[in-house]
């Protein structure tokens, strides 16, 4: 029985160990350009009027989350059409409170009470995620709600979309670590369908993006801003690291 369970957990791990690419010495992984070379904006088009608040600091990309430009995205120079990316990113702190965060069921849907009204709840919140093919609404999430990151919220949220494709862009699971740690995404786009693995945990599979660009650069979102001060929404207080990409 000993012996089994041993050939078993070298069988599973092995499993695991071929679902994801090997790295090389260096980190990198086998066959994957480097999109962030930790040193500068190299391969990104930091935006026109932006004033230093997208910033390399201590090798990661930081932002706070106050471009001062029109378009305050972080994007990509290079546009792309089927491609897997992996990005670390972590949410530094999170100073707005969220009064208005539905409880999402796996179907997509919000959970209701007894008089049919949406519930809603209170969570300290960041906002931000990355733009697929330039499309804002093909965007993969990276925030504090329950429903946890990876989710696609602008086909979840159109209910022109069908039952299928809004379930399948709510995450089966939340993968996320805690406020201030790094995660890992493991993003791949092929055709219009995308899988996400947070933190090497499959929270989409092979979803459906209907309408997906055949082709387009990739961002990272800025999401946020301040009314006297004080954040009105929340805000992308958020780094990212180890961005590589390879192209299908």
């Amino acid at each position: 029985m000993k012996r089994a369970f041993i050939l078993l957990s070298v069988l599973a791990s092995s499993i695991a160990l071929t679902a994801q690419e090997c790295p090389n010495p260096s980190g990198i992984p086998e066959g994957f350009e480097v999109l962030f070379n930790g040193a500068d904006f190299t391969n990104w088009e930091v935006p026109e009027g932006d004033n230093g608040h997208w910033q390399i600091l201590d090798g990661v990309i930081d932002y706070d989350a106050q471009s001062e430009a029109e378009d305050k995205n972080l994007w990509s120079e290079k546009s792309y059409t089927d491609f897997i990316l992996y990005v670390d990113w972590r949410i530094k702190e999170t100073p707005f409170i969220n009064p208005n965060v539905p409880i999402i069921l796996p179907d997509g849907s919000h959970k209701r009470n007894a008089e049919g009204e949406e519930i809603r709840m209170k969570v300290p919140d960041t906002d931000s995620g990355i733009y697929l093919r330039g499309s804002s609404k093909s965007q993969v999430n990276i925030w504090c709600w329950p429903v946890g990151s990876g989710e696609v919220y602008g086909y979840r949220m159109d209910r022109s979309m069908p039952a299928r494709v809004r379930s399948g862009v709510t995450p089966a699971l939340i993968a996320d670590r805690n406020i201030g740690e790094w995660n890992t995404f493991r993003i791949k786009v092929e055709g219009n369908q995308l899988t996400v693995d947070l933190n090497g945990q499959r929270v989409l599979d092979e979803a459906e993006l209907p309408g997906l660009p055949e082709e387009g650069p990739i961002a990272l979102q800025h999401h946020g801003n301040k009314v006297d001060g004080k954040w009105v929404s929340p805000p992308a207080l958020v780094q990212f690291k180890n961005i590589y990409i390879k192209e299908l």
